[in-house]
Parts: C-alpha cells; sequence; structure tokens
C-alpha cells in the first residue's frame, strides 16, 4: 500500500526515489525500474547523491560523475552545457530524467538545483530502456515534494565574475497534506577565463505530488529553462603539442553573440495499488526545446593562421514519451518473483536547420594575436534536416529470489522502430522499420552477509546517427558482459561495487574503399571498474571511484584504423573526496574537506596520434554553520593551478580546463 511507502518513512528507510543521507544509498529503481536494494542487483549501478553536489558546490553534472568511475567527459557542443559522456569507453548523448529519456534533441545540460541523486547504470541497457550506447547511461532522480514546509535560499559568487543563486521551497497545499508543493528555482550568470565567453541560466522545476487515496498517488515533474551562452570550441594544439596558445585565447567570433538554448518538459505519472502485490504505473513525459544562434567555428590550422567557418542554427525538436506498466511480487515453485510487464510509445521528431559558409582561411585567425570583427562569410551550405522517429515497445522482466541467497535477473524488451530521414534541401528521404530483441540476465550469489558476486550479459541496440545526405545507416548493436563483487563492510558503513567486463559494439559508420559511409565499424572496451561511498565514522565520509578501461576499434578504415584508441578514454582514472564533519563543540554542523581527481593520457582525436595529456587536481572545501539557519561555504579549485585539458573532439578543437579558482557560498534555512 503507498501509506507504507510514504515520503515521511524515507526519512526512516531509504526509497530509490528519495533523499539519501550521506554518501551512501542503498536502494535505486535505475537497474530495475522497481524500488530494488542495490546489493540485491546483479548489475553495477553506481549512486551520486545530492550531498556530493552540495559539497562540490557545482552547478552541472560532470564534475559529480567524476565519482562513478569509468565516467569520462566528451565534447560538450561548443560549451553549450549540451552533455555528452561516455561510460566504460562508449562515447554517448543519452540522459535518463525519472526513468524518461530527455536529451533526444540539444537538450542543455541538466542543472543540479533539483536533482535528488545521480544514477550511473554501468553495460547494455536495451531491455529496459531501448535504444541507447553499450557502456551505459545516466538516469537523474528529481527532488520531490516533502510532507514538512521549508525554504532554502542558497548565493554563491567566484572567480570570473561567476554568481548563482538558488531557491528551494516545498510546502503542504492542503490541511491532510495529501497534496504536496515543491518549486526549485536557480538563477545564474558566469564569466569564463575565457576571453569573450560566458554564459547565463534561468531554470525552474516546480513539481506535485498528490496522493489520492492511500492506494493511488499523481505526480507532477516540470521544467522549464533558458541557458544562453557563446559558442566556444576552444584552442588547437600547433604540431600535435599542447601549450603555446594561451587557454584564454577564443577563436570564435564576438559579435557572434550567445546561442539560446530554451527546453520544457512535463512528467505526469499515476501509481495505483491493486493490492499488497500488484501495482499499476502510467505516465508520460513530453519534452520540446529549440536552439538557435551563429557561431565562427576553428577548423584547421596552416602555420599560426586558423581558418574558420561560419554557421547559423536552428533546431527545433519535440518527444512524448507514453508507459504502462504492472509491478506484481508473487511465490510460484517456491521461489519469490518480482515482474514488471511494461508498454512503451515514443514519438520523436527532430528538424536541423544550420546552414554555413565554407571553410576559409582569409575567415581564420591568427592563434596568437587574434583580430576580430572580419565581415561574415556567405552561407553556402543549406543543412536541412528532418528526422523522425517512432517507436513501440514491450518490456518483460523477473527478478528471482530462488534462495535467500542466490537472485536473479532475466528480461527483454522487444522492440519496433520506425525511422524517417529528410533532406529538406535535395527533397530525398529514407526511411527503416527495425525489430529489435534485446535480452539480458543476471545471477548474484551472497557469499556472506558482507560479500555477493554477481555475472550478468546484455545486449544493446541505437539507430545510427542521419547520414550527412540524410541517409539512414544500420543500427549499431553491443553485448556485454560483467562480473563482479558487491561488499558492504564496516557495519554497513562503506558500500563497494567492483567489476569486470567487456563490451563489443558492431555498425559503427565508417568508410569504403569509395569514401562512402557505411555501417561497418566494431569497437571494444574491456577492464576494470570501483566504486565506493559511505561512512568511515560518524564524522568522515567519502566517495572514490577507479577505472581502468582498454577500449579501441577492432574493425576500421583508412580514416579509423584497426587499434586506435577510442576518443577521450583514459587508460587510468580516479576520483577520491573525504570530508571531516564536526560532531562537537563551537564547530558542530560544519566540515572541512578535499577532493582529488586524476585522468591519465588519452586519444584527442580518433584514429590520429594526438593525445591530451594525463591530468590530475586537487579541490579543497568547508562549511561553517553559523546557527540553524546560516552556513557559509567555501569552495577552492584546482588549488595547485595546474594546468590541464578537459576534453578534445579533434586537434583543432580542445577545451582546456579552469586555472585555480574560487568561489564563497552562504545557505539561509528561511
Amino acid at each position: 500500500m503507498l501509506d507504507e511507502l510514504s515520503i515521511t518513512d524515507s526519512l526512516i528507510e531509504e526509497r530509490a526515489d528519495g533523499p539519501v543521507r550521506g554518501y551512501r544509498a542503498t536502494r535505486s529503481a535505475t537497474a530495475t525500474r522497481t524500488d530494488t536494494d542495490i546489493r540485491d542487483t546483479p548489475q553495477s549501478i553506481d549512486v551520486i547523491p545530492a550531498q556530493v553536489i552540495q559539497d562540490l558546490n557545482t552547478s552541472r553534472i560532470d564534475r559529480a560523475l567524476d565519482f562513478a568511475g569509468g565516467v569520462a567527459r566528451q565534447n560538450n557542443f561548443g560549451g553549450l552545457t549540451f552533455l555528452n559522456y561516455s561510460v566504460r569507453g562508449f562515447t554517448t548523448g543519452e540522459l535518463y530524467k525519472n526513468g524518461f529519456a530527455i536529451n533526444r534533441g540539444s537538450y542543455s545540460s541538466p542543472d543540479t538545483s533539483s536533482i535528488e541523486r545521480i544514477e550511473v547504470l554501468k553495460g547494455p541497457a536495451a531491455s529496459l530502456y531501448g535504444r541507447g550506447d553499450p557502456g551505459g547511461l545516466v538516469n537523474i532522480v528529481t527532488k520531490r515534494p516533502q510532507p514538512e514546509a521549508f525554504s532554502t535560499l542558497s548565493v554563491s559568487a567566484g572567480t570570473w565574475d561567476r554568481y548563482r543563486s538558488n531557491l528551494d521551497v516545498n510546502a503542504p497545499l492542503d490541511s491532510e497534506g495529501n497534496l504536496l508543493g515543491r518549486v526549485n528555482l536557480a538563477v545564474e550568470d558566469n564569466g569564463s577565463f575565457r576571453d569573450h565567453v560566458g554564459n547565463e541560466r534561468r531554470i525552474v522545476s516546480p513539481s506535485l505530488s498528490w496522493q489520492i487515496s492511500p492506494d493511488t498517488r499523481l505526480m507532477l515533474d516540470t521544467e522549464f529553462s533558458r541557458t544562453e551562452s557563446v559558442f566556444d570550441r576552444g584552442i588547437p594544439a600547433v604540431n600535435g603539442e599542447l601549450g603555446s596558445v594561451k587557454r584564454s585565447t577564443f577563436l570564435g567570433e564576438p559579435n557572434d553573440g550567445q546561442i539560446r538554448n530554451d527546453n520544457q518538459t512535463i512528467d505526469l505519472a499515476l501509481e495505483h495499488y491493486l493490492n499488497d502485490d500488484w501495482k499499476l504505473r502510467l505516465a508520460n513525459h513530453y519534452t520540446q526545446g529549440t536552439l538557435k544562434g551563429a557561431s565562427s567555428e576553428p577548423q584547421a590550422l596552416v602555420g599560426t593562421t586558423i581558418s574558420r567557418f561560419y554557421r547559423e542554427r536552428d533546431f527545433e525538436w519535440n518527444d512524448s514519451i507514453t508507459q504502462a506498466e504492472l509491478h506484481g511480487h508473487f511465490e510460484l515453485g517456491g521461489w519469490q518473483h518480482q515482474t514488471l510487464t511494461g508498454l512503451e510509445y515514443e514519438n520523436y521528431r527532430n528538424s536541423q536547420k544550420y546552414p554555413q559558409s565554407a571553410t576559409l582561411l582569409s575567415y581564420g585567425l591568427d592563434i596568437y594575436n587574434p583580430v576580430y570583427g572580419q565581415p561574415k562569410p556567405a552561407l553556402t551550405r543549406a543543412n536541412d534536416f528532418f528526422e523522425h522517429t517512432e517507436s513501440y515497445a514491450l518490456n518483460l522482466q523477473d527478478q528471482i529470489a530462488f534462495t535467500e541467497r542466490l537472485r536473479g535477473l532475466i528480461g527483454v524488451r522487444l522492440e519496433r522502430i520506425e525511422q524517417t530521414s529528410l533532406n529538406r534541401t535535395t527533397g530525398v528521404s529514407n526511411s527503416q522499420e527495425k525489430d529489435v530483441a534485446t535480452p539480458r540476465i543476471g545471477l548474484l550469489y551472497q557469499l556472506t552477509p558482507q560479500v555477493g558476486v554477481f555475472a550478468n550479459a546484455s545486449t544493446s541496440f541505437k539507430p545510427n546517427t542521419v547520414g550527412t545526405q540524410g541517409q539512414v545507416y544500420k543500427p549499431e548493436k553491443g553485448l556485454g558482459y560483467e562480473s563482479g563483487l558487491k561488499l558492504d563492510l564496516f557495519d554497513s558503513r562503506i558500500g563497494a561495487t567492483v567489476a569486470l567486463f567487456h563490451i563489443d559494439k558492431e555498425n559503427v559508420i565508417t568508410t569504403d574503399a569509395l569514401g562512402d559511409s557505411v555501417a561497418a565499424g566494431k569497437a571494444r572496451s574491456q577492464g576494470l571498474d570501483l566504486q565506493f561511498s559511505g561512512q568511515v565514522t560518524d564524522a568522515l565520509r567519502v566517495i572514490g571511484a577507479y577505472a581502468y578501461i582498454d577500449a579501441e576499434v577492432t574493425k576500421g578504415d583508412a580514416a579509423i584504423p584497426e587499434g586506435s584508441d577510442l576518443l577521450g578514454i583514459a587508460r587510468h582514472s580516479g576520483s577520491l573526496m573525504a570530508v571531516h564533519a564536526f560532531q562537537n563543540g563551537a564547530l558542530r554542523g560544519s566540515d572541512i574537506g578535499a577532493a582529488v581527481s586524476y585522468v591519465g593520457e588519452r586519444s584527442g582525436q580518433t584514429g590520429s596520434a594526438f593525445t591530451l595529456p594525463s591530468y590530475s587536481t586537487v579541490d579543497l572545501l568547508a562549511h561553517y554553520q553559523a546557527s540553524e539557519e546560516v552556513t557559509v561555504g567555501l569552495n577552492l579549485n584546482n588549488l595547485f593551478n595546474r594546468k590541464y585539458y578537459e576534453r578534445a573532439y579533434n586537434s583543432a578543437w580542445v577545451m582546456p580546463g579552469d586555472p585555480r579558482n574560487l568561489s564563497v557560498s552562504l545557505t539561509l534555512n528561511l
């Protein structure tokens, strides 16, 4: 019954969609779409709670994902906060929020103001989520209304004129406490160490929870955001080496102005308990967005001059996803079963117009002494495409408790994809229909109360992106294997997962002998990752991760030959954050901590010898609780002012990392 799972009880016993106390989460729904103990899930699932985000004082999820293990930063679409990342070696743009895909179009990176937890599911996940990349996915669980009224205001200011304000207001909306409301607001205005670069963001996230009856709950989650950013591809390497071009050098055009990205999302979910063992869930997700603006983008270095092209973007998209699920518990043959049967329909439309000029050296800039203000070149290439994808899916899953120690999971998604693309310049249209079955199987055996052994195999598929002339290619397919340990250490104070994995992907886009694109490439990633989090003592909380990833092309072409490292994937990476909270005395409620991150050498351009050097950073943090209502925070990032390069798409587009910077925050409990 829902009254047994109320949000009030989440303060005593954690729920998969509720707050996490400290750094360690014990339950998750991302891996199974059911509220399941992470120790009983035969697959790696790493959770980054809101406390981590708060300690880091970050407004973007990139930094928080450093503590998930095996997650790397990839192309950030010119700094528009459009998020690409890789999990276990494979790059993806897929993002989920409360189980719904939210990044089908050019969605801006989620703001942390409304995030309760970030969950990273490792390995192929198509058996539940459909199309996606085989390394894994990120699912964001948002802050939901709570039964007790509160209001929290946070403001911060930092280096390079970075200013931010957040307001979190929660209140019961009726006298019985059945109708709850919550609103998160965030406003920020960010300068940058990069010349002429900055961004502004406005976001509001209202949510409602209505307990219609003891057995029925209706939930509404919405988000409305506007981000305005200067398009910035970074700096080039000179003769394959970084360091000669100043990290602050901007090679776009200041008078292009900002690119505006607007997004609106509405999620509505109804949960009804038929009895103590069976639940019906009906939900719909709708999102729409636009991205408009101009940019001048560097292309190739000739001597000390980098050529550029000019582009004007006009993107529009909308996506509607409807889900109907039946959850059940029953005993059969002496085994306990927790089943999920779900239907899903998605209707996605994406229009992209981005006319551009030729790449011109005459429109270029001297990389050591850029002079801006040149006349805009003529737009000579139309680039006008429309994509429409519909999918119909059936999800079947059974979580089986064979004994108290042995658990299994089996699932499959049966999906039909209908994809159409239209080149509106040439009038050429292409379409394909595909029926796909994506199974998953896993087992977990609890050797002792502290140690569980698990293994799984799962599959993925993903329709390939539309080609430059509107072509539709065969979809990518992936197959992953994983085995590992789930650990419950130090009297359940620390939870950890360590796993070995091997993933293969095929139908990667390559070029044939005639130079035409074909879906014929293959890639492989294998390695080990681990993540741990929790309370070492009542005073010391920790979270950390490590990953060894060997990812390469196993069947390529002349441009990307066999044996090439996959873009941006370090062999070794790791992170650790530890925070000491004072328990007594004048500093009771205050804390002090440090975070260390390491990223190894990695490919900066697929198929070439260009690499990004390894780097490590140290960040310091502290919070002083002046009273129950007032907390002052301090974050000093990149303490030793390391010069590093965060990500690259090729040798002309390299994004430097932030130099040493400071931010001060004030939090008021109103």
